[in-house]
């Protein structure tokens, strides 16, 4: 009861903060807003906006877990008031930093999705959408990109999933036994989810052909 009172809580200080800060960046009172944020990760986290942009991502996660067990829903709490701090950077014109925030509010949203958190509490699924958008002109570090793969698979969109496969090839990561896993998954597949995710049938198996020709290639060259 005190978790999901808690949860519901939060669910609610941020969707008035979101409002908020709106309203202030349209007024371009950038200090008004983003203190806003702060004073929301103090009231929810043990945390202040300076603490939380020094600390790695992995730091941030090791933060949230408890004997084990990761918070999940908090975690994505976390992701975005990032998410809305980088926005604020945007509106402001300082896009290294806005970028900074919007890579790492990817990287948490990703990890607490794939540790079970909810999708539909504070719309995950758009944010995520909106933060790829975001970073789409930039290369996502490997851990973040492997997160990606992964969400991808996970939401049906096969096509997206094998294109963070080859991405992560592209950089020179170890993903052949993924790319092997990957593939047989979608074997398995129905033509028409196969379809829905923008990965007709066809495309797998040749897509499959090509990805056992290639990682028998650098195999061998690395020999």
């Amino acid at each position: 009861m005190f978790r999901r009172d808690y949860i519901v809580r939060m669910i609610e200080d941020m969707t008035a903060m979101v409002a908020k800060v709106l309203t202030l960046k349209q007024e371009r009172k950038t200090t008004e807003a983003l203190w806003e944020i702060d004073e929301l990760l103090n009231r929810h986290f043990p945390l202040n906006s300076r603490l939380l942009n020094s600390l790695s991502v992995e730091d941030i996660i090791d933060m949230f877990r408890f004997n084990g067990v990761l918070e999940s829903d908090k975690l994505q709490g976390v992701a975005k008031l990032l998410k809305e701090e980088g926005s604020i950077y945007a509106a402001n014109g300082d896009h290294d930093a806005a970028l900074f925030r919007s890579m790492r509010a990817l990287h948490l949203y990703l990890y607490a999705d794939l540790h079970g958190a909810d999708r539909e509490m504070l719309q995950m699924t758009e944010d995520i959408d909106e933060l790829l958008e975001e970073v789409k002109a930039y290369r996502l570090p490997a851990k973040t990109e492997r997160l990606l793969l992964i969400y991808m698979e996970s939401t049906g969109h096969y096509s997206k999933a094998e294109d963070s496969l080859y991405r992560l090839w592209e950089q020179g990561e170890d993903v052949s036994l993924e790319g092997d896993e990957l593939y047989r998954r979608l074997l398995l597949k129905s033509p028409e989810e196969l379809e829905q995710g923008s990965l007709p049938i066809h495309e797998v198996e040749q897509g499959r052909k090509e990805w056992r020709r290639i990682t028998q290639v650098r195999r061998e060259s690395e020999a």
